[in-house]
């Protein structure tokens, strides 16, 4: 689709300072089409800390934590709301279906997946994939847009947004 926006991110304040800076965007385009978003990286990488500097930046003001047990966490913020996935311990990707899934995902929706690849076929293709990797020093995050609605959110956060965190 579009060139992918990559990012050093040297600490966790600037992990959630990136969630921060979606934020805006990510919100107005979920309120209108719906918005999935797809976090990948290892144990430990810093999804769900993006994933809270992401919410918190919508509004939430209570704790934010992994739904790991759980599998999602919905979050109200007026006419949006936002569902927070982590499938890492989904045992078969048709709890998906059972727990009636596919009515989180639409318009005035913003849909965070952690460990998507863990729910195959049940869920929708992502609109844009968040790729976040540990090297030796912080972390680096990969933004590829998957649709045209994520290829808005790469062209909206420029760099200047993404100046300001590294």
């Amino acid at each position: 689709m579009s060139k992918p926006l990559q990012v050093h991110l040297a600490d966790e304040e600037q992990t959630r300072s990136l969630g921060a800076a979606l934020a805006p965007v990510c919100a107005d385009i979920a309120r209108a089409d719906g918005l999935i978003i797809y976090l990948h990286g290892d144990l430990g990488a810093g999804k769900t800390t993006l994933t809270r500097g992401l919410l918190q930046a919508l509004g939430v003001t209570g704790a934010i934590k992994s739904p790991t047990y759980t599998l999602v966490e919905p979050y109200q913020l007026g006419d949006l709301t936002a569902y927070h996935f982590d499938l890492y311990r989904l045992h078969d990707p048709e709890e998906l279906e059972f727990m009636g899934a596919r009515d989180y995902f639409g318009p005035g929706c913003l849909c965070l997946v952690e460990w998507p690849a863990r729910g195959g076929d049940f869920l929708p293709e992502p609109d844009l994939e968040l790729t976040l990797s540990a090297p030796d020093c912080g972390r680096d995050a990969k933004l590829s847009a998957r649709s045209d609605c994520g290829k808005l959110i790469l062209q909206r956060v420029d760099a200047k947004n993404i100046s300001n965190i590294s």
